[in-house]
């Protein structure tokens, strides 16, 4: 029988995604920024071979949006979605057991493969449901579940380092948190009507051409794919640029929880000003000040200039990706089931090139000034990729 539209169902709803992308992403896919320098000390890693493990991530999300981009049209979309929350919460526990870098790298890339399913196919189901529910407004908001989830991972944490436990006990902690997030995540998704069909009635008509005919969607795209890059490099090694500076056991929990407590609420902010001035000038401003926070990161000198540049990291990188799938969804048209795999994809790909890339340049260089400057590069080039998009509008 059909859920009644109402606020109570879309609030559950909305909090069903944030728990979700909370377990997946914020817990799933970033706790290993606040574990690596951990993970350095026990395993012996070099930041090459961190980038690497932080790499084999990212391609596993790469494949794995490329696959949900196609399931997201099939009837059996809801049962890949269920075996992406299984293989989330599978593949952060499973951290507790290996010591192998080689099995790292399979663990991690099929933590990416989880994360772009629960994030693809996830978001389309809860879309299309809100859709339905005449709260298609309200749609970008469980977005706010990857800081949340970011600043559950850096209590848990510290809260089983406090306990004495071991960087494999940190992650079998991670583990069970997952489990309830997700799980309580898939007790209401479960029950929604329609979840397992695409729904036709809700997709707008109007800016129907294809991502590969259409030159401000593939602009669009592209810009999306140097976000993916331009972020990565500091969402991955900034705790380890806090364990170089003085007094780092207060300055690495700290730098990664600012990220989570900024990202949390970034994208109703983010939502309002994207109202206020258009969703293009707003995601150019956004890229603006990531690049800002990314230089702060690598070249400053002292903990409130990595804090800072932290926060600036928090305060724009999910709401990007929030707005970024809301503004290509809006114009794909009868493409907006796909596009929300081609964005995803293309930011999979930078990530997938950033980590690896942003390693070995440290490592031959000794900091990771020469990396930043490449990611803050990259996102003044996505800036300049959405200059005059207004005017591509119909």
């Amino acid at each position: 029988m059909p859920v009644a539209p109402g606020p109570a169902n879309t609030a559950t709803v909305i909090a069903a995604g944030t728990l979700l992308l909370a377990g997946a992403m914020g817990i799933g896919r970033f706790a290993y920024t606040p574990l690596l320098p951990a993970m350095q000390d026990v395993l012996g890693w070099s930041v090459s071979r961190a980038g690497d493990v932080a790499s084999a991530n990212f391609l596993g999300y790469l494949v794995g949006a490329l696959l949900a981009s196609a399931l997201s049209k099939r009837e059996a979309r809801w049962g890949w979605l269920v075996a992406g929350m299984i293989l989330s919460v599978a593949t952060t526990g499973g951290g507790a057991f290996i010591t192998s870098y080689s099995a790292w790298l399979v663990l991690r890339f099929l933590s990416g493969v989880a994360s772009a399913f629960c994030l693809v196919l996830g978001t389309v189901v809860i879309l299309e449901h809100l859709a339905r529910s005449g709260a298609a407004g309200f749609g970008a908001l469980h977005f706010s579940g990857v800081g949340a989830g970011i600043v559950v991972s850096v209590v848990v944490i510290e809260l089983a380092k406090g306990a004495g436990m071991s960087m494999s006990g940190r992650w079998g902690a991670l583990g069970s948190v997952c489990v309830l997030l997700i799980g309580g995540a898939w007790l209401v998704l479960r029950r929604l009507p329609g979840r397992a069909l695409p729904s036709t009635s809700v997709v707008a008509p109007a800016r129907d051409a294809a991502p590969a005919s259409n030159p401000l969607l593939f602009r669009l795209i592209l810009a999306y794919g140097l976000f993916g890059f331009g972020y990565v490099v500091t969402a991955t090694f900034i705790v380890a640029m806090a364990r170089r500076l003085e007094h780092s056991a207060l300055a690495e929990p700290l730098t990664w929880i600012v990220v989570g407590l900024l990202a949390a609420p970034s994208v109703p902010v983010w939502q309002r000003v994207a109202r206020r001035i258009g969703v293009f000038a707003a995601l150019r401003f956004a890229f603006a000040f990531e690049a800002a926070g990314v230089l702060l990161a690598g070249y400053g000198s002292g903990h409130a200039a990595l804090v800072l540049g932290g926060a600036l990291l928090g305060g724009t990188f999910a709401a990007i990706t929030a707005i970024g799938l809301a503004a290509a969804r809006q114009i794909a048209g009868r493409h907006e089931q796909s596009v929300v795999g081609w964005m995803t994809a293309s930011f999979g790909l930078g990530q997938l090139v950033g980590p690896a890339a942003a390693g070995r340049l440290a490592d031959y260089s000794g900091g990771f000034e020469a990396p930043s400057l490449v990611a803050a590069t990259l996102l003044i080039i996505g800036v300049v990729l959405l200059l005059g998009a207004e005017k591509s509008l119909p």
